[in-house]
């Protein structure tokens, strides 16, 4: 696939505060596109379909799948989503940088595409401060949170595979990183391993403790 323009995906556990970069970045970054992705799950309050995603039912998306619509898909927390390729061919081909806001899996699978990509992972400080953001969000019981706590420690240690990595502390200062990263189109992995391995550490000695 040929294109002018560069496809940036951003990954993170949930909680992490991605979604709020990503949003806030579009606001102030120009020739930024987002991509909305497809899903089948329901939305939440506030959501617009179109804007934050294409809300469709999961016959519709296996349908899409056999079609061979999607860029990248997959099946997160029992609900399925997926990045159409016919609206990143055409921006990109159209000279304009695209942003995804995907998990994983997903980036994943984009990476085996010949795109010129950009790859960035969201980190939270801690688990500590993961737990106390999906708590505040009120969109789950404890054991999803526990289940999502989980699924973090695993993803976080994909970090590696990425080109940036951000410490999402202070959402300020990450939104200035992640501006800086898309601009200069940085693909050095930031000098934070041992940051992140510590992150990582304590993770782990949490869920052995409590889980």
């Amino acid at each position: 696939m040929s294109n002018s323009g560069k496809l940036i995906v951003v990954s993170g556990p949930s909680g992490s505060g991605k979604t709020s970069l990503v949003e806030a970045v579009l606001m102030e970054v120009s020739n930024l596109k987002f991509s909305v992705s497809h899903t089948t799950r329901k939305p939440r309050l506030g959501e617009i379909n179109g804007k934050d995603y294409f809300f469709i039912n999961e016959a519709k998306f296996k349908k899409m799948v056999r079609e061979d619509c999607f860029l990248e898909h997959a099946q997160v927390y029992g609900h399925y989503y997926g990045t159409t390729k016919e609206f990143i061919v055409s921006e990109l081909a159209s000279g304009h940088n695209v942003i995804l806001d995907i998990d994983v899996q997903g980036a994943a699978q984009v990476s085996s595409c010949k795109l010129d990509s950009l790859f960035v992972f969201v980190v939270p400080p801690s688990l500590r401060e993961l737990r106390s953001r999906l708590e505040k969000r009120g969109l789950d019981d404890d054991s999803v949170i526990c289940e999502r706590l989980s699924i973090a420690h695993e993803e976080i240690q994909c970090y590696k595979h990425y080109h940036c990595v951000i410490i999402n502390n202070k959402i300020k200062e990450s939104l200035n990183e992640l501006k800086s990263i898309i601009m200069t189109g940085c693909y050095r992995v930031k000098r934070r391993n041992k940051q992140v391995e510590q992150i990582i550490e304590n993770f782990k000695e949490k869920f052995l403790n409590d889980y």
